[in-house]
């Protein structure tokens, strides 16, 4: 794989999270760039969780400043979820047993591999911070997750697939870098058509909660604002945030 034109790359051997790094430097940066770190000490997921890391796991944020509104800048979660897919695809030479999970995790055999966590800046840095966490070698017990949540795999427990974080970066990148060029040239459209594609549980009904409110119905697309749509008993239901639960 070929690293992309004008992308940073820096590995760091311990970090607090990746995430936090960016933000730090995000003032200094000219261009996009990834941040791997070997070692989080303060990792941290969705809605503030923590976000285990083993050594041999992968943690990484891809800093960007896209001119984009803050709609089209939360549709890269959809972007980088391709780009994962299209990694664990490349390392395993297997497609079916990956899926996507609506709003930002991978899944492997129907359980959690991955997650993405999108964070953006409002001061003058105006970046965007794309985080994302696979458990290559090692995944969390059951009671480290929330209640509900899908039970997390490894990479290498479900496909004896060893591969390093470096080696991981050096494919991801690249594949980000192409559903980029395709996101910022043609818009959503391809990427949703794409990410559905691929999509876990499309056609099924799930149980989906966002905020205090729970909705349940069948998935049937996203919308062109990366909304989960659900046929309910009620009608028709867009939820553009939120957590999906399957039964």
């Amino acid at each position: 794989m070929t690293w992309p034109t004008g992308v940073g790359r820096h590995v760091l051997d311990v970090v607090d999270s990746t995430m936090t790094e960016a933000a730090r430097m995000a003032p200094t940066l000219s261009g996009p760039a990834w941040i791997l770190g070997l070692r989080q000490t303060a990792g941290r997921g969705r809605r503030g969780r923590a976000w285990v890391d083993p050594a041999g796991n992968f943690a990484a944020t891809l800093v960007m400043r896209p001119a984009d509104p803050p709609e089209r800048m939360a549709l890269r979660s959809f972007v980088a979820a391709l780009a994962l897919h299209e990694t664990f695809v490349t390392v395993t030479g297997r497609a079916e047993p990956f899926a996507l999970k609506w709003p930002n995790d991978v899944l492997l055999n129907g359980a959690k591999v991955a997650g993405i966590l999108l964070e953006s800046s409002s001061a003058s840095t105006g970046h965007l911070a794309i985080g994302i966490g696979v458990n290559l070698v090692s995944a969390p017990g059951g009671n480290e997750v929330e209640a509900g949540a899908l039970r997390p795999v490894s990479l290498l427990s479900e496909t004896g697939a060893r591969v390093t974080p470096e080696e991981f970066l050096d494919i991801l990148a690249p594949a980000f870098a192409r559903w980029e060029a395709q996101f910022a040239t043609y818009g959503f459209g391809p990427i949703r058509t794409a990410w559905m594609a691929r999509a876990a549980r499309l056609g099924e009904t799930v149980m989906a909660r966002a905020g205090t409110q729970s909705h349940e119905g069948r998935f049937i697309e996203l919308d062109d604002q990366g909304a989960l749509i659900l046929v309910t008993a009620r009608g028709r239901v867009a939820i553009p945030a939120g957590e999906v639960f399957f039964g």
